[in-house]
């Protein structure tokens, strides 16, 4: 592999911003929480396209453009998925922190062509097969559990003991897991999404669960996700480990984005007076909030990535053979080519990148179940505690100072004690 930097093109003036030094992806200005000034910053100083660094100093590209990302996404002939492609690999460590992001792995998120076609086809029609009634049914017997265990109370912190909890459990019992074995997966989820200390152990107990729950499904299948994986005509073609490798992705991809897609959509209904009303009516602009967070504060921030096939050019950079494009997603919904008004209420469009675009976008079956999860979550909060309000000011709440995610690190809330729906106060 080449070892050719990421950052070519073509000579400039000297103090031309367009070439000025490349932004570290992680650094401090990427911990702030105007990551949207962030964004407008870089795309005034470099364009739809920024140099940006990654740790170690690895060089790589910010795809910052509404425009551009459609461009990558629809063109996996010339931006690839196959991160093999990369002309860096020379120059990475075996402990280099983002391997689990971009490494060479066996799920489908970097398989391409029509092998990723049918695996994803297997993945889809899995996740398709989830009825709707029993995801509701699920979501809401888990979120009155989760809020008996605080409502009595009268204060809790909505993410760590509420949206942190309630999609993992959800997805596990979806996809096969017992009630007691769901929430005894809680603990090692999150250590795996958090990064923190643990997660090397959460990965290995949540790997291993998922082996054995594939295992059990092969033996005695059951009406769940993974039953209809290992049972599906063309589980054939792929090797266990793949199976496995995807279900892995879709516990791990389905629960930290709808987790923080409740927590960003229940700060906003909290700290925003359009939102009050829904607070006192229960249900009423639910649905309103949880579409402008995914414009304005999508937990899905930017994905690595894409990496070119051949010596190309975008928005007039040079862009070499094997060089990695992250997607920002959170970037390309602000793009003022595309929302000149950055104010103004975005209702009902849907056309944010917050769920990806092109063949490697999130299975529309995947949103559907999120959005779901993330609603009725919302919802039978807001029907049990219908005086809940921020116990801090809400100038005091932390974004996580994650690149890739954007999601409060804790949500602080006071409301008036009540009763268990269980019975116990």
């Amino acid at each position: 592999m080449s070892n050719a930097p990421a950052h070519g093109g073509p000579e400039a003036p000297a103090g031309c911003p367009a070439h000025s030094e490349p932004v570290e992806l992680g650094g401090p200005r990427f911990q702030e929480d105007d990551r949207a000034g962030l964004y407008r910053e870089l795309r005034r100083v470099h364009g739809p396209i920024a140099p940006v660094e990654l740790p170690g100093g690895v060089p790589a590209w910010l795809v910052l453009g509404y425009r551009e990302l459609h461009r990558i996404t629809e063109d996996p002939g010339l931006f690839s998925r196959d991160s093999a492609l990369w002309n860096q690999w020379d120059d990475i460590p075996e402990d280099w922190p983002l391997l689990p992001m971009v490494g060479k792995q066996e799920s489908i998120l970097y398989t391409i062509g029509e092998r990723h076609a049918r695996r994803a086809r297997l993945l889809g029609e899995a996740l398709d097969a989830v009825d709707p009634f029993e995801l509701r049914r699920h979501a809401e017997r888990f979120a009155d559990q989760l809020i008996d265990r605080f409502c009595g109370r009268g204060d809790a912190d909505l993410v760590a003991e509420y949206a942190k909890v309630l999609p993992a459990l959800v997805l596990a019992r979806l996809y096969g897991f017992e009630d007691t074995a769901g929430f005894e997966l809680v603990p090692s989820v999150n250590a795996l999404v958090d990064g923190d200390a643990g997660a090397l152990e959460g990965r290995d107990r949540v790997h291993g669960a998922v082996a054995r729950l594939l295992s059990a499904r092969r033996a005695s299948p059951g009406a769940d996700v993974s039953s209809r994986m290992v049972g599906h005509p063309l589980s054939d073609e792929f090797s266990e480990a793949e199976v496995l490798e995807d279900m892995m992705v879709n516990i791990v991809a389905g629960h930290q984005p709808t987790a923080d897609w409740m927590g960003n959509s229940l700060r906003l209904m909290l700290t925003d007076e359009r939102f009050a009303a829904s607070l006192g009516g229960g249900r009423h602009s639910v649905g309103e909030a949880m579409n402008e967070v995914l414009w304005e504060d999508t937990p899905t921030q930017n994905i690595a990535g894409r990496w070119a096939t051949r010596d190309t050019s975008l928005a007039e950079r040079r862009i070499r053979r094997g060089d990695l494009l992250i997607l920002s997603f959170a970037a390309a919904n602000g793009d003022p080519q595309v929302r000149p008004d950055q104010h103004s209420f975005t209702g009902g469009n849907n056309a944010y990148f917050s769920f990806g675009h092109g063949d490697h976008r999130c299975p529309y079956p995947a949103q559907d179940i999120a959005e779901g999860i993330a609603r009725t979550g919302i919802e039978v909060l807001l029907d049990r505690l219908p005086d809940v309000d921020l116990a801090v000011g809400a100038e005091e709440l932390q974004w996580r100072s994650s690149p890739w995610l954007r999601g409060l690190g804790s949500l602080p809330v006071q409301f008036t004690p009540t009763t268990a729906v269980g019975g116990t106060p």
